[in-house]
């Protein structure tokens, strides 16, 4: 659609701007999505150890991993890989749960009050500055080697990220809509349930992806130095028996996680945002 603006000059319409950039990146979209940089380094990462340009010895060969998931699937000591793998995502999914509505709640808080702001601003500024390994002892120390210092850390790596975005994004959402809310008259209930949270809504969901990403961090640290079970221990294990096919194997699981709870995130966005028209545009 095209209007004509003085000395018959032809101007396309917006709209049809936007569907024909829109046309030209779903031309230059691979299939794939995300995944095609993963597999271009699947396929690069088989042809050096093919080659020998990577050597046995720094890096096993995806199929030597494939196998070594596999014997471990079934056949694993001291413990199967499958269980391993169950314990694992079981302390992901609780810290995950305990950290989001942890700091859900408190972003929301901060973000709606200067009084919220005050109480919860300053600790979660200093805690995200201070490293897991710093935190891991003073949580073993209070909480024990067991799986309440493990699922406390996992929980700190999820909270932080929450509420940090959650709160910015409460306190940028567009003040010309609070005053048009106002000026229609809606209650303050109803214009936080109907126009402050819905605009706040994409920076929350971005710090729910970072969330997972960091509560893998966390599960990494936790499985690692206290544990005796999960992806980390056999990490651990296999580097003790000089397994590197098995190393790389916890790797590559961490790996899967991380891309599968960010696809999960990517789905709810789509879903929950789709008023949106922009959100369209962010399918993977």
């Amino acid at each position: 659609m095209a209007t004509i603006v003085g000395h018959g000059v032809e101007v396309f319409a917006p709209r049809e701007a936007t569907r024909r950039s829109r046309l030209r990146g779903r031309r230059l979209r691979s299939p794939l999505g995300i995944y095609t940089s993963p597999l271009i380094l699947l396929i690069a990462w088989g042809a050096l150890c093919a080659t020998g340009a990577l050597s046995p010895t720094l890096a096993a060969s995806p199929s030597q991993v494939v196998s070594a998931g596999a014997h471990l699937w079934s056949h694993g000591e001291p413990s199967t890989l499958r269980a391993d793998l169950g314990i694992s995502l079981m302390r992901a999914l609780v810290g995950l749960a305990i950290g989001v509505t942890v700091g859900g709640i408190a972003g929301t808080f901060a973000g709606l009050t200067r009084l919220g702001e005050n109480v919860f601003n300053g600790p979660v500024q200093i805690l995200n500055t201070i490293p897991f390994l710093a935190l891991l002892p003073l949580f073993i120390m209070w909480l024990g080697i067991g799986e309440t210092s493990k699922i406390a850390m996992i929980s700190l790596g999820a909270a932080i990220p929450v509420y940090i975005n959650l709160f910015g994004a409460i306190r940028n959402v567009d003040p010309r809509l609070i005053e048009m809310a106002r000026a229609a008259g809606i209650s303050r209930p109803r214009m936080l349930t109907r126009v402050v949270l819905p605009g706040a809504l994409p920076g929350g969901l971005i710090g729910l992806r970072l969330a997972i990403a960091y509560s893998l961090l966390g599960l990494v640290v936790a499985e690692q130095i206290n544990a005796n079970s999960g992806i980390g221990f056999m990490i651990n294990q296999a580097q003790t028996f000089d397994r590197i096919d098995e190393m790389f194997l916890g790797l590559l699981i961490y790996a899967i996680l991380g891309l599968t709870g960010d696809q999960i995130v990517r789905a709810l966005e789509r879903y929950l945002l789709r008023w949106r028209p922009s959100s369209s545009g962010s399918r993977a």
